[in-house]
Order: structure tokens, then sequence, then C-alpha cells
């Protein structure tokens, strides 16, 4: 018989050295939907219940967001469990979005048994294969005398360098096998060295050219978060009087409310932050990868300018802009360094002039929209939103997730971040559906804090079976849905390069019909708190009964479709082709 969650010296069966080692990984919430080829998993999981807490999302898409959300928050790793063939592969959306935005995840799946794999078994796939290239790195376990090694060397590999998602498929009978866990096997990861940092000649080199610049502009990304580099970030920019962008992921690194900030960059960022990159003689890339949504037209980005790209990951250095000094180290280690030289002998540039010159582009192009008489714009929502959690002394303590789409952009714009991992989104992949799951697994790392969804009606609809999640384990979420009956990004795309011309992007049943579907109707079907509002006079009170409601809610905001996210630079195109109106 095997031992019991409380002994782990003795033979212990395959699923509970699992669940043992997850804890022992610091794992205290798994979010597992259950199947054949993963119940013993589950099994051990009720009885370990006291130490992980099991959550059973709707589908296990959700579970997976919820683990990416998680991960966003607290910078280790989330962790998801499904079965094999059909439950597996409704991982992959989760996984490859980990991937692209640089998160640490622990993706667990079920697999058929050993002697059957290849054998098109019922609910059979070939994970590992599938996840190849959408993983950090991936395991199919083939004893279950290394189940304790591998759970070790995943999250090692997760949360390391630049962080990532991390596949692990357990066939069936690894996890029925008793054998005696060797719980200090040494890691087996030949070549990996996650741990790079810059060289003195490197660090020579950088601070000659910023004491050279004259219009210098700091461009910052993920890899600032992945560090816990903030901190170093604010001093450098302090100490060097250095203006500050960030990419959509880099958003809350440094705070939006400083002086220096210039906001987000690119295709929806600020006009005066595109401004200054476009004119800045020196760049300094800081843990970013060059996206086509920052750069535009790759050629015409920072045309004018040299570039220092600092990043953990070798792969991205010269891979879409080449640099004039590409670094491969750890950002928060290179900026320490960079202040301490700093310290030791301080800049002292005059960058009077290109400050003013920013502060022109400021005032001329801030964000700005259009408020309707009577009416709700999601711009408004969110800026409302944000100055009652503002006015409450919230903010440090508020996190916001969203679907994709315009209410993505506008969150990203309206909503001012003064502290890091506050800011939960689907960046690189652009996932739909991910606001609400994510929400999930961020309120559930901080349970005391303010979680909001802002969400559209198009990506909350791909994953709504999760407010049964909520309800069934009261995870008081907060929704904020801005309700345009459209797929909004789509259709600014098709109003703007194709004629205004509808193809399938309308999400309602026609002009003359109330809006569909009826989401308040839905959520009471779900046991959730909500209301509708339409009217800009009602907003404020919805608003405030949505922020101090005990538990889930959601607050459908009725919004016209005719807005736009602006300013706009289009794909492939420049600084000169942007669209302020």
């Amino acid at each position: 018989m095997a031992q019991s969650s409380s002994s782990s010296t003795g033979p212990m069966l395959g699923a509970d050295i699992l669940v043992e080692a997850l804890i022992r990984e610091g794992a205290d919430v798994i979010f597992a939907y259950p199947g054949g080829c993963s119940m013993p998993i589950h099994q051990s999981l009720t009885r370990y219940k006291d130490r992980i807490r099991t959550v059973l999302p709707r589908q296990e898409q959700g579970g997976g967001f919820a683990a990416e959300g998680y991960a966003r928050v607290t910078g280790r790793a989330g962790v998801c469990l499904a079965t094999s063939g059909p439950g597996a592969t409704n991982f992959t959306t989760c996984l490859a979005d980990a991937k692209m935005d640089s998160l640490p995840m622990v993706a667990i799946t079920g697999q058929v048994p050993s002697g059957v794999i290849g054998t098109d078994a019922f609910q059979e796939t070939p994970m590992v294969g599938i996840a190849q290239p959408i993983t950090k790195h991936h395991y199919l376990v083939q004893r279950t005398e290394d189940i304790a090694r591998i759970v070790k060397e995943a999250f090692y590999v997760a949360q390391s360098g630049r962080p990532g998602p991390v596949l692990i498929d357990v066939p069936k009978d690894m996890q029925n096998r008793e054998v005696v866990p060797d719980w200090n096997a040494p890691m087996n990861l030949p070549g990996y060295r996650p741990d790079r940092k810059i060289s003195e000649a490197e660090l020579d080199r950088a601070m000659e050219m910023i004491r050279s610049a004259r219009k210098p502009v700091i461009y910052c990304g993920g890899g600032i978060t992945s560090s816990g580099a903030w901190n170093e970030l604010r001093e450098f920019a302090e100490k060097t009087r250095i203006p500050v962008t960030t990419t959509l992921q880099g958003i809350g690194n440094f705070p939006a409310e400083h002086y220096l900030s210039l906001h987000m960059l690119g295709m929806h960022g600020t006009v005066y932050s595109n401004y200054a990159v476009n004119d800045a003689d020196l760049l300094l890339a800081f843990g970013v990868r060059f996206d086509d949504r920052v750069t535009g037209k790759l050629e015409a980005f920072c045309q004018h300018g040299k570039i220092i790209h600092i990043d953990i990951d070798p792969s991205e250095l010269n891979k879409n802009k080449p640099a004039q000094l590409p670094v491969e180290s750890d950002i928060r280690y290179a900026l320490g360094q960079l202040n301490k030289r700093l310290s030791e002998k301080p800049l002292n540039s005059d960058y009077t002039g290109w400050l003013r010159q920013i502060d022109q582009w400021r005032e001329e192009d801030p964000l700005r929209f259009d408020p309707i008489p009577g009416k709700i714009i999601p711009q408004q929502a969110i800026q409302v939103l944000w100055e009652k959690v503002k006015k409450r002394g919230w903010l440090d303590r508020t996190i916001v997730t969203t679907g994709v789409g315009q209410h993505q952009m506008w969150a990203a714009q309206f909503w001012k971040f003064n502290d890091p991992r506050l800011w939960v989104t689907s960046g690189g992949l652009g996932s739909m559906g991910f606001g609400l799951p994510s929400a999930m697994g961020a309120q559930l790392a901080y349970p005391d804090r303010l979680v909001i969804d802002v969400d559209g009606d198009g990506s909350f609809i791909m994953n709504i079976q999760e407010l049964a999640t909520l309800k069934a384990e009261n995870i008081p979420v907060k929704v904020l849905l801005l309700n345009n009956q459209h797929l909004g990004m789509v259709m600014q795309w098709e109003d703007r390069f194709y004629a205004s011309n509808r193809a399938h992007t309308y999400l309602g049943l026609g002009d003359d019909q109330p809006p569909y579907p009826d989401f308040v109707t839905i959520c009471k079907g779900f046991g959730i708190e909500s209301r509708n509002v339409s009217a800009d006079k009602d907003l404020d009170a919805a608003l405030e009964e949505m922020i101090t409601s005990k538990g889930p809610y959601v607050l459908n905001v009725q919004v016209p479709h005719q807005e736009h996210v602006l300013p706009m630079i289009p794909s492939n195109m420049t600084v000169k082709d942007m669209i302020k109106s």
C-alpha cells in the first residue's frame, strides 16, 4: 500500500510523488480538470488537500490561463493539470501564450499507459511532440523513479533565465507504480546556463554610449518584470534623467505618473513616446524583443539612434533589430552595475532641451477621448474606475486583467499603473478569452486584493464558463464588461482599411433587437451578481457597487461601437503614418 501524504520516506505511488514534489517546489494551488489518464493524480490531490488547493476550472484552457494569471502576479510558476487527448490539447493555446509572454508555468498532462503509446489508444495524443515548439522545455516520464527530479527541473527551468512554460506528460502506469522517491537526485540540464551577466567591458562601452548621448530613451519590457528589476530601472532613470517608455508587457515597471514616464510605445502607444523613440540618438532597450507591434516598419524604427540591447535570452539579440551593443545578461544585474557606475561617477548630462521637446509633444498630443452626452464610452468607464480606485487608496493593491481587443488597449492607455505585477494581459499571442480565467488565477494568488477583469463581449464569452468556477470556489473577481456588440478591434480595421464593410464582426441579433446575449441573465444562471448600465449618469454608482461587492460581480456596460483605439500606427508603417483621429 502506498504511503499517505504525511510520509515521504518509504515507497510511494508515482502520483503521490508528483504531488509531493509540486508542494516541495512551493506550489500552493493547482488548476486541474480530471479525466481517465489523470485520475491517479487527482486521487492523490485529495490526500494532499491540506497542503495544496485544487481548483476545478470548467475547461482546461481556463485552468491554463488561470495558471498564467497566478504566474504573472507572483513571479512563481503557475501549475495546471489535464488528462490526455483533448484535455491535453486544450492546453496548447495556454502553452503558446506563456511562451510568447515569458511566463513561468508547469503544465502536467496525463498520458495513456506506456505500453499502448503509439497505438492510437483512446484519448492518446503525442503531447510532447505537439508542445515542442511552444514550450521552453518538455518531458515524457518514462520511469516513475524520475518524477521527483523532473518536477524539480521543470520548476527551475520555468522560473530561471527567460521564464516560460514546461510540460510534463505522465503516462498512467507511471502514476500507479510504487517506488521509493529520491528527493535529492541532481538535476540533469547539460548546457542550460540561465545566469548570464554583463561583462566589465560591456559596462564600459554602455557607459561610454550613455555619456555621449544627447537624446536618449529607455525602452523596457517584460524582461524587467521577469527579473524583478523595477527598482533598479527607476533608480537608473532618476540618476540619468532619461525618459522611459514601455511595451505592453512592461507596463507598471516604471510609475505611469512619474514625470519621466512616456507610457506605452508602439501601435497604440502614446504619440509622444513614438516621437521620442523616432528622434532618439540612443535607445536603451532593456528586456525587450523588438516586437512588430512596437516597431512597425523595422528599418524605420529608431533609425537615427544607436541601440544598447540587454536581454537574458541571446536568441533575441540582433534577431529583429541590430544593436550597436548587444548584451546577454540578466537585466536586474546589469542595471545594478550601471547604477553602481553612476554612483561612482554621476552622468551630469544636460537633457533640458530634449525633455522640453518631449513636454511639447506630450502637451500637443495627450491621450484623449470625446465623451458622448448620455452615453458611456469605454475609455471613460476605465478612467472613472481608475479614479475611483485611486481615491480609495487601492491602486497598489488592485490587479487588472484583460481579454484581447480594443478594451485591452484602452485599459493599457487609461489605467495608470505605478507598481509592477498588477497588469495581466495576453500580449504576444493575443489570446481572446484570457481575461476572466487569468483574473481567477491572480485572485487566488492574492485573495485580499481587488482583481478586475476589463473585458470585451467577444473575449469574455470565450471562457464564460469560468463564472461557474468563481461561484463554486467563492473567488471574488470583478468584471468590467465593455459590451459594444462587436469584435471591436477587427471592426476598427474594417472601418479604417475596408470601407466599413462588416465581415462577420457583429455579435448581436440586429439593430431592432435588444443587446445580445443577455449577460445579466447568464450571470444569474451561474449565481453571479450582475447589472446592466448604459447611461453615463448611472456609471459612478454602478462602478461603486461592483468594487464593493463581496463576491464575484459582472458589470455589463453597454457602449457605442463607433469608438476607435487611437493613436494608431498601422502594421508595418512608421511614425509618419500615425493615425490620431
